[in-house]
């Protein structure tokens, strides 16, 4: 079994990518967020690999540059009647984090607005006891038995994220620093206001 290729990006199309390997080319089912991230980057990538085998298609290969969005695909993928296309379909729209958040605030809506997502499929996946208990377990549990929200996606809070990502933290850890600063100076604080006080809940 193939778990990852280590190589360059001879091309992309809408839902995949050709990584040459030695030589090889293989055809990786990506989704359009990994694939976005591959064709801003030049010279020798990894991509983690899923394999899935179908007696329709044979052997499908589906890459993935990081192993929060190759979990969050495995997750997907345990929920009856979910195919590995609309997993991707869902990752395509929601990074992770996202994801997670949805799944967490039972947000029907949210995740119908992946493509290809119709009203039954999401509540399948938001209803799945599995997909509840990957949903929570991206948020530490705090004091008192409460979950630790997660900081919302783009704008101030993905940018104060990724500076503490710079600066060593680990994602869990950064996410929940930036949540919490959130909900002290408000939803609205710009970066110059929210980095401080992330970092301080940091050091919590």
């Amino acid at each position: 079994m193939i778990a990852s290729l280590t190589g360059t990006v001879q091309a992309t199309d809408a839902g995949s990518a050709v990584m040459e390997v030695a030589g090889v080319g293989y055809l990786v089912a990506c989704s359009r967020r990994t694939l976005d991230r591959l064709t801003a980057r030049e010279g020798v990538q990894r991509l983690l690999v899923e394999s899935r085998w179908s007696a329709e298609q044979g052997l499908t290969l589906y890459g993935f540059l990081d192993a929060e969005e190759r979990g969050a695909f495995r997750a997907l993928n345990e929920v009856k009647n979910v195919a590995a296309k609309t997993a991707l379909a869902v990752l395509s729209t929601l990074s992770p984090t996202e994801l997670a958040r949805v799944i967490a605030a039972k947000d029907r809506k949210g995740l119908s607005a992946a493509k290809g997502v119709g009203p039954t499929t999401a509540n399948r996946i938001i209803d799945e006891p599995a997909m509840q208990k990957w949903a929570v377990g991206r948020a530490t549990p705090e004091e008192g038995g409460a979950v630790a929200a997660l900081a919302p996606a783009g704008g101030a809070a993905a940018d104060a994220v990724s500076a503490l990502l710079n600066l060593g933290l680990k994602r869990p850890e950064a996410e929940k620093a930036v949540a919490r600063a959130l909900a002290l100076l408000g939803e609205e604080a710009d970066l110059n206001a929210l980095l401080p006080a992330a970092l301080r809940e940091s050091a919590r």
